[in-house]
């Protein structure tokens, strides 16, 4: 869906309603929601109607979605292991995907569905995906005018090529693409839901992903059309509308009840969310004046905080909220060099980082405490969310009622909001 402002101001709402209601009352209101929770038929025993499954990538920092490619590698590794299953795929095991910037086009590749009806690519051959296609894909020379003459003649032949024709519509699962449209002055996210549902919002996925990852810095905007071109945007990098998508993936599941129909609130469901890493960059070097690049990744950086911090406190206000229901892996203060970080971290340094990532301390967000480092590490925190993804999957197999209902065909008897603007649906004969 394209992300409507008021039902982000909901969410927001109900976040701040959580905080004050714990500050002020303590936790009374959740023994009573707790209380209703158990008291509701229609959550207990084979009623139990489950958890809905998020994964949530950020944009690339300097790994460009190497960090997060090789996370979600080591995760299906695990996913494996606890499902007895050797060909179990990340898309198996996660009902929606939201990824920005780099995080976006790993999404894509994980669940586009290929010509044999299973994901396009498998975590291991992403992650090659990305470590050999790097330099197109994210350039980063210093000289302006060459970099906006490499990269269209790169990424863009690239992308054609890995995806084709293929559009929202073909993906496995439903997948939330962040980009800022400059025609609107707004973000935009491309959806599958919408897509099946309007066909003014259906895009080629090779645009999709080159849109979201578009730096402005580099290419500047990028223009795209709809697949039926009723709708125009001019597309900047996702990472400047929303470098952590989570967000906006718990307000379109918890508001899309044709596909979700039992999702009330954060306690139905299983959030995993990818970080790319926050960057020592220019650390302890006062000197160092941060180039455009670097206050766009200081941006996003920031924001990235600012939206764990609050789904954090919707879940309870202690780091992973409620036991394992939401996960966030992040590198922090990562031992690259500014060598290495600049123009591109090499590749075998970025992969062995990815180790120093899962061997670190999981840093958890608190209730007006800020972060603290828990007492498990990141690569536990993905065995026990792991663990729980698989037993909602065991779960499925004897409950009676569906925990998602996917959309397969264009039309719908009751018709959603789109999560698009309403600014970005004028902008179609504006811009």
């Amino acid at each position: 869906m394209a992300l409507l402002v008021n039902e982000v101001d909901t969410l927001t709402n109900q976040i701040f309603s959580i905080l004050e209601n714990k500050f002020l009352f303590g936790d009374n209101e959740n023994a009573t929601a707790t209380k209703t929770h158990h008291d509701d038929p229609m959550k207990s025993g084979n009623h139990f109607s489950g958890k809905v499954r998020i994964l949530s990538i950020d944009g690339g920092s300097f790994s460009d979605g190497i960090l997060a490619a090789q996370s979600l590698l080591t995760f299906q590794t695990i996913l494996r292991q606890k499902s007895g299953n050797p060909n179990a795929a990340i898309a198996q095991c996660f009902d929606v995907v939201a990824g920005s910037g780099a995080g976006a086009v790993l999404a894509a590749l994980l669940f586009t569905r290929a010509e044999n009806g299973g994901p396009l690519f498998t975590a291991d051959q992403a992650l090659q995906f990305l470590v050999k296609n790097r330099l197109k894909l994210f350039p980063s020379s210093p000289q302006g005018i060459f970099r906006r003459l490499f990269r269209p003649s790169g990424a863009k032949k690239l992308l054609g090529k890995t995806f084709g024709e293929l559009t929202l519509k073909d993906t496995l699962k439903p997948v939330l693409i962040p980009c800022y449209d400059l025609c609107s002055n707004a973000p935009f996210l491309f959806s599958r839901a919408d897509a099946l549902e309007m066909g003014g919002y259906d895009f080629k996925m090779k645009e999709v992903c080159y849109a979201t990852s578009a730096d402005p810095t580099v290419v500047g905007a990028v223009e795209m059309r709809s697949v039926d071109e009723s709708t125009k945007i001019l597309a900047v990098q996702g990472g400047v509308a929303m470098n952590n998508p989570t967000a906006a993936a718990i307000t379109h599941v918890i508001n899309n009840k044709q596909e979700f129909p039992f999702c009330n609130g954060v306690e139905d469901l299983l959030v995993l969310s990818l970080g790319n890493a926050e960057s020592g960059f220019g650390s302890g070097d006062v000197t160092l004046t941060p180039t455009r690049i670097k206050f766009l990744r200081i941006a996003g950086e920031g924001v990235s905080d600012i939206v764990d911090q609050a789904v954090s406190m919707a879940f309870g206000g202690s780091g992973s909220g409620n036991g394992n229901n939401y996960v966030r892996i992040q590198g922090n203060r990562l031992n690259c060099k500014t060598s290495d970080i600049h123009p591109k971290c090499k590749i075998d340094a970025v992969m062995s980082l990815t180790k120093e990532m899962l061997v670190q301390r999981n840093v958890e967000s608190h209730l007006f405490k800020g972060k603290k480092r828990s007492e498990v590490t990141n690569l536990e925190k993905l065995e026990m969310i792991g663990s729980e993804l698989i037993k909602e999957q065991e779960r499925r197999k004897t409950s009676l009622l569906p925990t998602v209902v996917l959309k397969q065909n264009q039309s719908a008897a009751t018709p959603r909001s789109s999560s698009a603007s309403a600014t970005t649906i004028s902008s179609q004969s504006s811009c």
